[in-house]
């Protein structure tokens, strides 16, 4: 599972999640509001906070498709701690 980070980086662009509503690694970003310009927001922010860069293969639809694709994608351009 993600860490608390990346549930706070990630609420502010899914306006449609109600703030009590669980974000699970199946949450359908876009069905909550994760629209293209968001998309690009969230990607710089998510670069930023862990200090990493996508590749070009990572920038996708599946990548952004939910919370678990999205966190799987992150670890693997993390370095191993």
């Amino acid at each position: 599972m993600w860490d608390s980070s990346f549930d706070e980086a990630l609420r502010p662009y899914l306006p449609f999640l109600p703030a009590d509503e669980a974000l699970t690694a199946e949450t359908p970003l876009k069905e909550y509001g994760l629209d293209s310009l968001a998309t690009v927001e969230l990607l710089a922010v998510l670069e930023e906070k862990y200090n990493v860069r996508f590749s070009d293969d990572a920038l996708n639809l599946e990548t952004f498709e939910n919370p678990g694709r999205l966190w799987t994608t992150l670890s693997k351009l993390q370095p191993a701690s």
